[in-house]
């Protein structure tokens, strides 16, 4: 077990619990993914955490396949899932690495609070690019750290180290964007609610 993962599996129980920091945010958000779900949609989710979301969205969809490295969230998921009584809705333990599915096979990808917390985004979004249909849309939230708390790559590594931060990655939106399109995506919907937030995008792959 790695130690992303040990981080993940320790912080469950206590991430379960916590509120949403911004409820009108996150209802938003919702609200934007669900104009490109339909019933027909295959999804996946990668880096599902608790499930929360896919619980939401699954009833809306063909299929949703929901990933998460953390078998601790994971469990808590599964059981939201049967609480709610939801059918459709599968969960696979694998980090986005050891993640993997046939070329072409999902209508809509969702990293919700994943790409900055990755070795590589670029890799990833060239990954998901090709998990998608032509025409298939990615969905991400994403704290873009490089536009205004660039001094968090000097301190993370240290907090990372003592066990109090996972992997965290800095970046700006502009960089953000620019992965996006050299990996083959159009920006269709772009939305912040202020600069200190994560950064909402549908990107299409072309």
């Amino acid at each position: 077990m790695n130690t992303t993962t040990k981080f993940w599996d320790k912080l469950a129980p206590r991430y379960a619990a916590m509120p949403i920091a911004d409820e009108a945010a996150y209802q938003k958000k919702l609200e934007i993914t669900r104009q490109y779900l339909q019933p027909s949609s295959d999804v996946l989710e990668l880096g599902c955490g608790t499930g929360s979301t896919a619980v939401l969205h699954a009833p809306k969809v063909k299929h949703y396949l929901a990933v998460d490295c953390s078998s601790a969230m994971l469990d808590l998921a599964r059981t939201k899932a049967q609480n709610s009584g939801v059918s459709n809705l599968a969960f696979e333990h694998a980090t986005v690495d050891e993640f993997h599915s046939p070329v072409a096979r999902f209508d809509v990808v969702l990293a919700l609070s994943l790409l900055h917390l990755l070795e590589d985004k670029d890799v990833v979004i060239s990954r998901i690019h090709d998990f998608l249909k032509p025409g298939g849309v990615f969905i991400s939230s994403t704290a873009c750290l490089g536009d205004r708390m660039a001094y968090v790559k000097y301190i993370a590594p240290i907090a990372r180290f003592f066990g109090k931060m996972p992997l965290v990655k800095v970046f700006t939106v502009a960089e953000l964007e620019y992965s996006l399109v050299e990996a083959g995506f159009v920006i269709e919907n772009q939305w912040q609610p202020d600069p200190k937030k994560a950064v909402f995008m549908v990107a299409r792959k072309r």
